[in-house]
């Protein structure tokens, strides 16, 4: 039998009880979700495993804390982003990430998160992200999409943290005259 409690109830009884029931329901709805997500931005399978084990495992020693702030699936894919941050800055990680980087910016068919940012349904902003650089995109989607911070997305993108600052600068401004 599913269990029909809300993720935030699911959370506290985590917290509160160390409820198995609860992570394991959890854990199923989300665990499938986050590994997708999480594999668009990693195309290394075995990294984006063990990430998306050490985020549930965070949830459920506690060491990740919901503070009933936005829904849980925005927290834990937050926590599974920082965790795939950490795990790609380990040894290799670099040429990893860069090797997972070019293979993407390679492909031709958009991701889900490039088509939800191109889709028709954001009316003149759709032009105006798809006017931009691949660069400037990835650096809009890492920052204010993902919410990672400057650092982070620079780890991510395997760039220097000044870069993404200048092309967070840049698609901002290209935007902003776009829209105006």
């Amino acid at each position: 039998m599913s269990d029909t409690r809300s993720d935030g109830e699911l959370l506290r009884a985590i917290a509160a009880d160390g409820d198995r029931r609860a992570f394991e329901e959890l854990y199923r709805r989300f665990a499938p979700w986050l590994t997708a997500r999480l594999r668009g931005r990693c195309a290394d399978a075995g990294v984006v495993d063990d990430v998306v084990q050490e985020t549930f495992l965070a949830v459920w020693r506690g060491t990740a804390r919901y503070r009933q702030e936005g829904d849980v699936a925005g927290w834990l894919w937050r926590v599974g982003s920082r965790r795939l941050v950490d795990a790609l800055r380990g040894d290799g990680a670099r040429g990893r990430l860069r090797q997972a980087l070019a293979r993407l910016r390679h492909r031709d068919e958009a991701s889900a998160e490039e088509r939800v940012l191109a889709g028709v349904e954001h009316g003149d902003l759709a032009g105006a992200l798809i006017s931009l650089s691949p660069e400037l995109r990835a650096v809009l989607q890492a920052t204010v999409i993902d919410g990672l911070t400057t650092r982070e997305a620079a780890v991510l993108l395997g760039i220097p943290p000044g870069t993404v600052k200048t092309r967070a600068m840049r698609a901002r401004k290209q935007l902003r005259e776009a829209l105006a």
